[in-house]
């Protein structure tokens, strides 16, 4: 392959990258602007705590699309006298800045539930309506349809950001259990389906964090992954040795 030739395929996954990454982005913020606007008129309206706070994590989508979609851009930028190696560390950060985002957010969500478990008044507790059960199943649904478009394309283009943003669709289960328990005479399971969501979102944040900051660190494969390696190279044909 010549120069030219090299130089034009490299442009051409660089062009096909950015479609991606605005496609991408785009659904998932669209997406996720309406469902949240939904499930928070229906928490309220069908006086959901459950609903809310998946509303309220929703939105918190919104807001980590925009992270990661910024991130995985400069990302992509071409070495340069300030930085020989790439720019590549910078979705590294904005994986960082999304992960605590989400850790802020579940936090936020499980301390309301945590604090309706407490009280104690269970009786006061109001019941949530047919409108916030409809809202969850919906709110699965779409979802879970974000979630396969965003893992396909994620690993299309190989990235940690988006590939984590594709996870974090998957938590609206426990706003479903918790609505349909409520309605079917146990009030307090809204409550404890809060909590639920906190944990799906810390859990998210935690791998979010985990895997930014090992990459920054430069943290090795482990020793077993390593010796795999060698064993495949000095198995190969014409190796000498490694």
């Amino acid at each position: 392959m010549t120069t030219n030739e090299r130089n034009k395929a490299n442009e051409s996954t660089s062009v096909n990258e950015a479609l991606v990454i605005r496609k991408l982005s785009l659904v998932s913020i669209l997406g996720n602007a309406v469902l949240s606007a939904f499930k928070m008129f229906a928490g309220v309206y069908g006086h959901s705590g459950a609903m809310i706070s998946d509303a309220i994590h929703s939105f918190s989508d919104v807001l980590t699309t925009i992270i990661a979609a910024i991130g995985v851009k400069l990302s992509k930028k071409a070495a340069d006298q300030s930085h020989p190696y790439g720019h590549d560390r910078i979705e590294c950060v904005a994986s960082l800045f999304l992960g605590l985002l989400l850790m802020l957010t579940g936090l936020g969500v499980g301390k309301v539930g945590l604090e309706h478990i407490l009280s104690g008044n269970y009786d006061s507790l109001e019941v949530p309506g047919i409108i916030a059960l409809i809202a969850a199943i919906i709110s699965i649904l779409g979802k879970e349809a974000m979630f396969w478009y965003t893992r396909y394309y994620a690993k299309l283009i190989n990235s940690a950001a988006f590939m984590a943003d594709a996870w974090h669709h998957r938590s609206s289960i426990g706003s479903l259990v918790g609505i349909a328990g409520a309605m079917l005479g146990y009030p307090v399971l809204d409550s404890v389906a809060s909590v639920i969501i906190c944990f799906f979102i810390l859990k998210v944040s935690y791998d979010i964090l985990k895997d930014a900051i090992s990459k920054m660190l430069d943290t090795s494969c482990g020793e077993s992954y390593e010796t795999e390696l060698r064993h495949f190279i000095e198995n190969q044909k014409d190796v000498v040795c490694v």
